[in-house]
């Protein structure tokens, strides 16, 4: 079988940008014009999270640019055989230490500036391709009590999954705090390491989907005990074959998640994509979708991506964290100080991008 990691092709990497560079204030007005009249539907990707130390897949920093990195596919990752087991070892020993970081990665404020458009129904509806959960986390904080775990599935797609709940070959879900705490029940010794790690701030390089880079550490991944699944366990089977609800390389997405991003985008009058490459065709799809409906789109990203030169797109090359909250000011208008929450929202957010470190 041969699955590869997608990647834009050489000749998008090489063209120059077709976007003119314009101010901030251009940037700006021409965003707020785009929210500001007609339904809206917005697709996100791994940038919008990069101010909440989340690195990019395909940025100059991403680990899929990096030609020697080998991501574990779908088909090794449930693999029964010996070889299978092996793969799992060292998926779940990377991602057991490299999930942390990204559970308490907080919303920053992009996530929240978009929460205030969702909160205020200009956006109809967001999908995003990040499986870190902030957009989500970001509702939740600012209005608990009117984003509850309905509501908030209904207006957020994860079209990629989520790394926050894992789920054996069998169906059995587990929610990923509790997966955690099995594997460091079995893995003493890796706990003690992760505790440490804790303690003296030295987590390794941690990428959006959990992985981390541990090559420089020594690491034999071989002595790493995968837990078996207790409801199987009941059930009289023993299984070890756990993965979390994330789309892996070489793996379909739900057909139920296809046919709802297809329609999110068919329900809405425009397309906004923010923050990604439109690496993956799952993505990138939606927005031929779009042109093909005769949508407005707009592309807000920094450097090259998929969509760049298609006719009906407009480009905007520009950091989403430098105008968003001005953005969101210009379409919102007077509410912003009129409701507190979204007052809250606006004011809210961390900015703590990721070291510009050497890809291990």
């Amino acid at each position: 079988m041969r699955v590869s990691v997608p990647g834009l092709p050489q000749a998008v990497l090489s063209a120059n940008s077709s976007s003119k560079a314009i101010s901030p204030s251009e940037a700006t007005l021409r965003l707020a014009e785009f929210l500001g009249q007609g339904r809206v539907t917005v697709l996100t990707g791994a940038g919008v999270s990069v101010d909440s130390g989340i690195r990019a897949y395909r940025g100059n920093d991403g680990r899929y640019m990096n030609p020697n990195y080998k991501p574990i596919f779908y088909h090794e990752l449930i693999d029964e055989t010996a070889k299978g087991h092996s793969y799992r070892q060292r998926y779940w020993l990377r991602s057991y230490l490299g999930y942390p970081p990204v559970r308490d990665a907080q919303p920053n404020s992009t996530h929240f500036a978009l929460a205030a458009l969702q909160h205020t129904s200009v956006i109809s509806n967001l999908i995003t391709q990040n499986v870190d959960g902030l957009h989500h986390k970001a509702l939740r904080q600012a209005a608990p009590y009117e984003w509850g775990p309905v509501r908030l599935q209904e207006a957020i797609l994860e079209l990629h999954g989520t790394l926050h709940t894992v789920h054996c070959t069998f169906g059995h879900k587990v929610d990923r705090a509790s997966f955690q705490e099995w594997l460091s029940a079995a893995n003493p010794r890796w706990k003690a390491f992760a505790d440490e790690m804790e303690r003296t701030s030295t987590r390794p390089r941690t990428n959006p989907d959990g992985d981390v880079a541990v090559e420089g550490l020594g690491i034999n991944y071989s002595d790493y005990v995968l837990p078996e699944c207790p409801s199987c366990l009941a059930e009289n089977r023993y299984n070890t074959i756990h993965k979390p609800e994330v789309v892996f390389f070489g793996e379909s997405i739900p057909q139920h998640v296809k046919i709802r991003s297809y329609r999110d985008v068919e329900d809405s009058d425009k397309l906004l994509i923010i923050g990604t490459t439109l690496a993956t065709y799952s993505a990138f799809r939606l927005l031929k979708h779009a042109l093909e409906l005769k949508k407005p789109v707009m592309l807000w990203n920094v450097g090259p991506t998929r969509g760049d030169g298609s006719s009906g797109v407009v480009k905007i090359n520009m950091p989403t964290g430098f105008i968003i909250r001005d953005v969101v000011r210009a379409v919102i208008g007077s509410r912003v100080s009129e409701d507190p929450i979204i007052a809250q929202m606006l004011c809210s957010g961390v900015v703590k991008p990721p070291s510009q470190d050497r890809d291990g």
